[in-house]
């Protein structure tokens, strides 16, 4: 329960940084999915994972939040950083590094993009 609490909390502080309210939910729908056991984190099998009786609208809200809505990432990014880093012990030295790992999309064969 604590665990959940503080999942709350967290979603809470990174909804600061999108700007209107209405975009709170689409937060949480695709952290939701990020989360889930699924082996594709595409936005198609989230919304049937997360609601299969309501596939098609979530899959619509789902894509809204991650293709059309107005949201910095940026500020994203800062609310991130404003929350991990004061947890992080860098009294030893250390690094704190991010990196995308992902392949851009490149043709029909593209190594890594699930079909």
């Amino acid at each position: 329960m604590e665990d959940l609490q503080e999942i709350e909390r967290y979603m809470a502080h990174l909804s600061e940084g999108l700007g209107h309210s209405d975009r709170h939910a689409g937060l949480r729908g695709y952290t939701t999915g990020l989360m889930s056991p699924l082996q594709r984190k595409s936005v198609e099998p989230m919304a049937a994972h997360m609601d299969p009786l309501n596939v098609r609208s979530r899959h619509q809200s789902l894509h809204h939040f991650v293709a059309d809505a107005n949201w910095s990432d940026e500020r994203i990014l800062l609310g991130i950083c404003q929350w991990v880093v004061p947890l992080m012990d860098f009294s030893d030295g250390g690094w704190w590094i991010i990196d995308d790992t992902g392949f851009p999309k490149q043709g029909r064969h593209s190594v890594g993009v699930a079909r």
